[in-house]
C-alpha cells in the first residue's frame, strides 16, 4: 500500500515522520538518555552523594510531567510549533545547567529548566504531531517515528561520554544543545507548521471512500466505544490499568536505566559502558520492529505490551545472574542482560498509545494519550531517587550495589504485566 495523496502534491506525512524521527532523537539523546550520564559525570566532578544526584533526575522527570499533563493546553493557546521551539531551547540551556552547576542548589534550577523543555519533544508530542497525518496506518507511523528515540540512545550515550571526555561537560553541552536548537527550530517552520488542511491532503495520504475520515477511524477501533467524557474517564477499568501498568514498566525502566551506566563502570570502564548503553538501545529498535510484527490490526495489543516486559524481566534475571558469579562468565552475562532489558525500552513508551487507539473513541484517545504519559512521568520522576536509594542497602563493593537495582525493576515489570492482564477485553 502506497502513501499517495490525492492531491498533485506527494503525502506530505512522509516528511513528518522522517522529521519527528530527528526531534525524538534529539528529545530522548538529551532529556532522556543524557541524564544516566550527566549523573555519573556531577557526581564525579563534586563527590556529591549518589541521592543528591539521583534527585535531581527525579526533580527533571517530575517537572516534565507536569508540563506534559498541560501540553494539550499549551498547544491550544500558542501552537505546536511555538511549544516544540521553546522546548528545544530549555531542554538546551537546562543541560548547559547540569554542566555549570557548582552547587546543589544551581542543579536543581538546571533541572527545572531541561525537564520542562524536553517534554516537548517527547512520547506525547511524537504523538502529537503524528496523529493529524495518520489513522489507520498511525502504528507504523509512531513505530518509524519512535525509533529516532531508540537511535537517540545508540547515538548519545556513547557520544556523551565521548563528548566530556574529550572537551569537558560545559563545552559538549554547550555545542551538542546548540546544534540540537538550531535543527528543531528549522524542522518546525519547514515542516511541523504544516497540517493536512493546509496542504488539502487527507491523514494516510489518501481520501477515504465517501470521503468521509469516518471511514478511515472505523478500521482502527477493534469495539465501538461510548465517549467517557469528564469523571468518568477515571472510573473505566481499561484506562486506569493501562495507565497503572505504563507507569509500573517506565518506572522499572527509568530506574534501572538512570543507574546503568555508573553499575557498568567498574566492569566495562566508561567507554565501553557508553557503547554497550548504546547496544541496548539498538537493541530496543529491533523489539519495537517484532511487536509492531506480532501485532494484528484488530489483535489484543496488550498481549504484546505483556510480552515485551517479559523480555525485560528476562533481562533483569540475567544481570541478577551476573551478580551472583565471579568468573569469566560475568561480563557476558551483563552484557546479555542489558540487552535483553534493551529489547522492550521502545515498547514501554510507543505500545500504550497504540493500545489507547483500539480500546478508546476517537474524542477521548487525544486525553488518554496525554495523561497516561504525564501519569507515568509523574511516577517514574522517582525512580531515579528511589532506585538510588536501593544501591545503599546493597554491600559496599561498586558492583554489588546493583543487586536490589535488578531485582526491584523485575519484580516491577511484573507487576505492570498483571495490570496489563486486568484491563484485556472480556
Amino acid at each position: 500500500m502506497t502513501l499517495a495523496a490525492q492531491s498533485s502534491q506527494p503525502f506530505f506525512g512522509r516528511r513528518v515522520v522522517a522529521a519527528t524521527f530527528v526531534l525524538a532523537t534529539f528529545g530522548w539523546g538529551l532529556g532522556f538518555y543524557g541524564p544516566p550520564v550527566f549523573l555519573q559525570t556531577v557526581r564525579a566532578t563534586h563527590d556529591w552523594s549518589v541521592v543528591l544526584v539521583s534527585s535531581a533526575v527525579t526533580l527533571h522527570f517530575l517537572v516534565g510531567a507536569l508540563v506534559v499533563a498541560n501540553l494539550p493546553a499549551l498547544y491550544r493557546r500558542f501552537g505546536l510549533p511555538t511549544i516544540t521551539k521553546a522546548g528545544a531551547l530549555l531542554l538546551a540551556v537546562g543541560v548547559l545547567g547540569w554542566a555549570l552547576a557548582h552547587e546543589p542548589w544551581q542543579l536543581l534550577l538546571a533541572t527545572l529548566l531541561s525537564g520542562a523543555g524536553w517534554v516537548a519533544m517527547g512520547a506525547a508530542a511524537v504523538n502529537a504531531i503524528i496523529a493529524p497525518w495518520f489513522v489507520a496506518r498511525r502504528p507504523m507511523a509512531l513505530s518509524m517515528a519512535y525509533n529516532g528515540a531508540s537511535i537517540g540512545g545508540v547515538v548519545f550515550s556513547p557520544l556523551w561520554v565521548a563528548a566530556i571526555t574529550a572537551f569537558g561537560f560545559p563545552l559538549a553541552a554547550a555545542v551538542i544543545g546548540a546544534v540540537m536548537v538550531v535543527t528543531i527550530w528549522l524542522l518546525t517552520d519547514l515542516v511541523f507548521s504544516r497540517t493536512p488542511e493546509s496542504l488539502g491532503q487527507w491523514p494516510d495520504g489518501e481520501a477515504p471512500d465517501g470521503g468521509s475520515i469516518a471511514a478511515v477511524v472505523s478500521t482502527t477501533t477493534a469495539v465501538s466505544r461510548p465517549s467517557l467524557p469528564g469523571r468518568l474517564l477515571w472510573r473505566d477499568v481499561r484506562f486506569l490499568t493501562l495507565a497503572t501498568a505504563m507507569a509500573l514498566g517506565l518506572f522499572a525502566q527509568i530506574g534501572l536505566i538512570a543507574h546503568l551506566f555508573s553499575l557498568l563502570v567498574p566492569t566495562f570502564g566508561a567507554s565501553a559502558a557508553g557503547v554497550l548503553m548504546g547496544l541496548a538501545t539498538a537493541a530496543a529498535i529491533g523489539g519495537r520492529s517484532l511487536a509492531g510484527w506480532l501485532m494484528p490490526k484488530d489483535g489484543d495489543r496488550r498481549r504484546v505490551a505483556c510480552l515485551s516486559h517479559l523480555v525485560q524481566i528476562v533481562g533483569s534475571v540475567a544481570l541478577i545472574g551476573a551478580l551472583l558469579v565471579a568468573d569469566s562468565s560475568q561480563p557476558a552475562l551483563l552484557a546479555v542482560g542489558v540487552l535483553l532489558f534493551g529489547a522492550g525500552i521502545g515498547n514501554t513508551t510507543s505500545l500504550p498509545p497504540l493500545i489507547a487507539q483500539v480500546e478508546f473513541s476517537k474524542e477521548d484517545v487525544g486525553r488518554v494519550v496525554p495523561l497516561i504519559v504525564a501519569i507515568g512521568q509523574a511516577t517514574y520522576a522517582f525512580a531515579p531517587a528511589a532506585f538510588g536509594w536501593l544501591r545503599t542497602l546493597s554491600p559496599s563493593d561498586v558492583l554489588g550495589e546493583g543487586l536490589p537495582v535488578f531485582v526491584a525493576a523485575g519484580l516491577i515489570q511484573a507487576a505492570a504485566i498483571l495490570f496489563f492482564l486486568t484491563g484485556r477485553r472480556r
